[in-house]
């Protein structure tokens, strides 16, 4: 079986084709290697590698022939940046997301697996947060995000490409980026008891974040690629349905931390609903942070 990871060389999407390469599936991954944010880029050997931007349709459509299965998750998936820099946030996440799929439509590929963004759901009170919500995109990141959504809605309507897609909520694991301080928190507090350094809570550390390890995310990809019926652009919550106050995240690391101004446009507390995770794709999550930061601490 022939499969695509277009952003494969990233934190999620390495982890995504290490376990695809471990079932001996032909992986090829896209991936222009331009996140500003990752510290350093991943490879597997059992893969092939293609340094190519996914806006340019016309290199990247030779690698399509054959291909039975796509993971999307090349992106601008920064908020920051996209900030910063809307054009490329657009251009990347919509335009890329097109080409993508009108590829897929051309050469018939089986289903695509897209990774988008429980940001989409933006300041909502409603926990924990079903997957039929209400909209409320706060930047460009999550819009350009909700946008690619629209297309994979679109392209099942009218052409019948299958795809699932995921919105993941607060990701934590093994090659978490680092840089910045919109990193994942987790991956901040451990890097900086590394350094010997405080570790940074923004605001009072009261607010609630849902964490799904990496390997649960990949894991429910790949569940979704062997699901045995049509996916219909269904839209499925990625999260452990359990969330926990940045303070206590901190806490549980070190004693040392000192409290940063409060950053405005964040939700108070993000909790997901796993009912269509688990009633779909007979999924739970398997590894909880507290276990795994314990773990780690004992490796540091």
């Amino acid at each position: 079986m022939k499969i695509i990871v277009t952003g494969g060389c990233g934190f999620i999407g390495s982890h995504i084709v290490d376990k695809l390469c471990d079932l001996n599936y032909q992986v090829i991954v896209i991936d222009d290697l331009s996140a500003s944010e990752n510290d350093k880029f991943y490879f597997n050997e059992k893969a092939t590698y293609h340094k190519i931007d996914i806006c340019d349709k016309d290199k990247i459509e030779y690698l399509f022939e054959g291909v039975d299965y796509i993971f999307h998750l090349a992106a601008e998936s920064r908020i920051q940046p996209a900030i910063q820099n809307p054009n490329r946030a657009y251009n990347v996440n919509v335009i890329g997301t097109l080409n993508i799929l009108e590829l897929s439509k051309k050469y018939n590929v089986k289903r695509i697996m897209y990774s988008s963004t429980s940001s989409v759901y933006g300041l909502t009170n409603t926990l924990p947060t079903p997957e039929d919500s209400d909209i409320d995109c706060l930047n460009p990141y999550s819009q350009s995000k909700l946008m690619g959504e629209e297309l994979f809605r679109y392209y099942y309507k009218n052409h019948k490409i299958d795809s699932v897609i995921f919105r993941y909520f607060n990701v934590f694991g093994e090659r978490s980026p680092i840089k910045g301080q919109y990193a994942p928190v987790v991956g901040i507090f451990l890097n900086q008891l590394k350094d010997g350094k405080s570790l940074t809570v923004v605001g009072d550390g009261e607010k609630k974040r849902d964490f799904i390890h990496v390997s649960d995310i990949a894991d429910v990809n790949i569940s979704a690629m062997l699901y045995t019926n049509p996916l219909e652009s269904t839209t499925i919550n990625v999260g452990s349905g359990k969330n926990i106050s940045i303070k206590n995240i901190a806490k549980q690391i070190s004693n040392n931390y000192i409290n940063l101004p409060p950053r405005e446009g964040e939700a108070e507390n993000t909790l997901a609903s796993t009912d269509k995770m688990k009633g779909i794709l007979n999924f739970t999550p398997k590894i909880d942070v507290i276990d795994w930061i314990n773990e780690t601490l004992k490796k540091i």
